[in-house]
């Protein structure tokens, strides 16, 4: 059936401002970085598309190597994009990145001008479109200069193939010097992705201080610490959750009894603040205004239901926050 977009899709969606630029970005946004690969279902991840855009989701998030297996989730994109999206295309905020491996060799990885450039004309063919709304440098490269890192997000996004480009899981030190370059070279930086969550808190050492300083956006990926800050390890590990699973970085061996403690306590904050678990995780991420959106990433359509619902409820009041804390700090 052909798709029909739902006509009050941006009725009930935040949109932030991304830093200082001109670009907006829904509080939540979708990270197709599992469950739209080769090994999964083309069906569900298009209901997912479908569910994520009717409710005023636009900014849908990739890689190059994203799957598995590597590639497949850009052509699975790509394919749903031009069946059911590409009425929508100027509706989109479309993104990707390079930087982890890719293809064999040495210019199939990290940051030299030669990966990112041909990393980047690849996924616009497997994705069948002329640019990308962001493009980032994925991680830092400890032997290649960040003035040549840099140098090539700067080349590409004047080439036209990216209207604005970001880097992710770049320190703030790393960041700070980053947006240093890319300012002198007259392209600005646009956004950071970090991993962020309440499990993993790296990014409040520092990181948000430069970002709020410079102007640069804010997008958390892994908000739910890869399903962790959900109902589903409360009672164990059930059969098909990433843990179970073979491919995936969420492995059995972390769901342990301290950690499901500290979630069965966090679980408890959210059931009287009338959340689920979910819901709170993202909740107090968008509590910080340098937070621009939180990329969740989902394996059925009512994961992002339940993740949509956290925008009802973005305040926490000192007590809540203070016994969150104290959860998050137990050993």
């Amino acid at each position: 059936m052909e798709y029909a977009a739902n006509p009050l899709r941006y009725d009930h969606m935040t949109y932030h401002r991304c830093g200082r630029s001109g670009l907006r970005l829904p509080a939540i946004s979708l990270g197709l970085w599992h469950n739209f690969g080769g090994v999964d279902t083309l069906e569900n991840a298009r209901s997912m598309l479908r569910l994520a855009f009717d409710r005023g989701i636009t900014h849908f998030d990739l890689a190059n190597n994203y799957g598995p297996p590597p590639g497949s989730a850009e052509t699975l994109f790509g394919q749903l994009l031009k069946q059911d999206f590409a009425r929508h295309r100027d509706e989109l905020i479309i993104s990707t990145k390079a930087g982890y491996l890719m293809w064999p060799g040495p210019y199939g990885e990290w940051g030299s001008k030669k990966y990112l450039v041909s990393s980047l004309d690849q996924s616009l063919l497997r994705m069948g479109i002329d640019y990308v709304d962001i493009f980032y440098s994925h991680r830092p490269d400890p032997d290649t200069p960040l003035e040549e890192t840099m140098g090539a997000l700067d080349l590409i996004y004047r080439q036209g193939k990216a209207l604005y480009v970001g880097i992710s899981n770049y320190s703030a030190d790393q960041t700070a010097e980053a947006i240093a370059i890319l300012k002198q070279l007259g392209t600005p930086c646009l956004i950071h992705q970090p991993k962020y969550s309440m499990m993993e808190r790296w990014a409040e050492n520092g990181l948000l201080d430069v970002l709020e300083q410079e102007g640069v956006g804010c997008i958390p990926f892994s908000p739910l610490a890869q399903g962790l800050l959900t109902d589903k390890y409360l009672k164990g590990i059930p059969t098909g959750s990433r843990a179970a699973l073979p491919h995936g970085f969420l492995k059995e061996s972390s769901i342990t009894e301290e950690t499901v403690r500290k979630i069965t306590s966090l679980h408890e904050i959210a059931g009287q603040r009338g959340q689920t678990l979910a819901q709170m995780a993202i909740s107090w991420l968008l509590k910080d205004p340098r937070v621009t959106s939180v990329l969740i990433g989902a394996s059925r359509p009512t994961q992002i239901v339940d993740c949509l619902g956290s925008l009802s409820n973005t305040t926490f009041a000192p007590e809540e926050l203070a016994a969150i804390e104290v959860i998050l700090r137990e050993p």
